[in-house]
């Protein structure tokens, strides 16, 4: 198939950013996400909409014009979503052109879904993964995200199969995952993939998406407040005494 008939349903894209893999990061916000999430803050990304259609090459033309930034600060591009995976056949050819041009690819997704072909092309151009743990527990990640996480322990395996670099993330959201228990069995389901974790990720909830909700006319399902300082603090020491590096955001 020629490059030319690829086209990607996108939501936005930012440049400049750091705090979604090394370096300087152009990141691309691509549209549709298999789950819906309680405290999801880009509700505007879940469905599929026809005025962000970009085709392969313009995006690439954009991005090239950024690769002396990635070239000084060690950074690249990352998909993100949404969940970019559901239009895998654009990521696995865009990735494979940025490998032609030496330029770093990330992976920012939920693992919640089928590992097909175009899954495994996008895996194959991929230098690191950024894996959303949405919850260990089967019937806490269905009340959370609208579906159960055996696709997502399945991914998990499969890059550990694969020997992919792997930063976990994960949200502390306060009667789903931010006491002591529930990390404490996190930290212990991690073990068996210690040798692909480079990095923790903490990211504590925050009601900043609740606006997008009223926006769109949907009720926001949370009614929980922001984890306090001490409590993220001792979950950040619990991860590091578990020997990760840990980044608490």
């Amino acid at each position: 198939m020629g490059t030319k008939t690829k086209l990607a349903y996108i939501h936005s894209i930012l440049t400049g950013a750091t705090v979604d893999g090394p370096g300087v990061r152009y990141v691309i916000f691509f549209q549709m996400c298999p789950l819906r999430c309680k405290y999801c803050h880009n509700p505007d990304t879940w469905a599929k909409n026809s005025l962000g259609i970009k085709t392969l090459e313009s995006v690439l033309s954009d991005i090239l014009k950024y690769k002396s930034f990635f070239n000084f600060s060690g950074g690249g591009v990352t998909a993100s979503g949404g969940e970019p995976l559901l239009q895998a056949e654009f990521c696995a050819e865009l990735f494979k052109k940025l490998k032609e041009n030496s330029i770093h690819t990330a992976l920012d997704t939920c693992g919640c879904v089928e590992i097909d072909n175009n899954v495994i092309s996008t895996i194959d151009y991929t230098d690191l993964v950024l894996l959303d743990i949405k919850h260990t527990d089967t019937t806490a990640h269905k009340d959370l995200t609208g579906k159960d996480n055996e696709a997502a322990k399945e991914f998990l395996k499969y890059l550990y199969m694969r020997n992919k670099k792997v930063w976990i993330r994960q949200v502390l959201v306060p009667d789903y995952t931010s006491d002591e228990e529930y990390i404490r069995g996190l930290i212990g389901y991690l073990e068996n993939y210690r040798g692909i974790i480079e990095k923790v990720e903490l990211l504590p909830y925050h009601k900043m998406g609740q606006k997008k909700w009223e926006k769109l006319g949907l009720k926001y399902p949370l009614n929980v407040e922001e984890p306090d300082r001490k409590t993220l603090e001792t979950i950040r020491e619990m991860f590091e005494k578990a020997g990760y590096e840990t980044l608490l955001n």
